[in-house]
């Protein structure tokens, strides 16, 4: 089983509405969230945190564990990713190895721009998470 964590990085616009931030891959050529493998040393949390600072430039706060996918990677392996719901605390955006771009989107015109189709469960615990008030970052 790899083991992976990421995180949905969320904001709340001026007309208060959630926007959550999205990563294109360009060695894929997708649109997904921030994730990535534990190193053998790191916890699932610290790993999430590492990750989204990795690929998007962003410290994050990390807020509450959202739901966790499971599924075959590209080469056919089960994968497990935990993820955590984020806000930026600082840091800037820079085109890098992984990461070629990345957008802020509306938590409800998401699925438009996400690839897979198990980030969208993650994003569905973010806007219920929301909508309850349970996540306090």
């Amino acid at each position: 089983m790899i083991e992976a964590a990421g995180g949905v990085v969320w904001r709340t616009t001026r007309k208060w509405r959630i926007e959550v931030l999205v990563v294109h891959r360009p060695r894929r050529d997708d649109w997904s969230l921030p994730k990535g493998k534990l190193e053998p040393w790191e916890s699932h949390a610290i790993c999430a945190l590492r990750e989204v600072r990795e690929e998007t430039g962003l410290h994050c706060e990390l807020g509450d564990e959202l739901p966790t996918t499971n599924y075959l990677d590209r080469k056919g392996r089960p994968k497990s990713v935990r993820y955590w719901a984020m806000q930026e605390r600082g840091g800037r955006f820079r085109p890098n190895r992984e990461v070629d771009s990345v957008a802020w989107t509306r938590i409800d015109r998401v699925g438009e721009l996400l690839t897979y189709r198990h980030d969208l469960i993650v994003v569905a615990g973010l806007a219920a998470a929301v909508e309850n008030a349970a996540v306090l970052v």
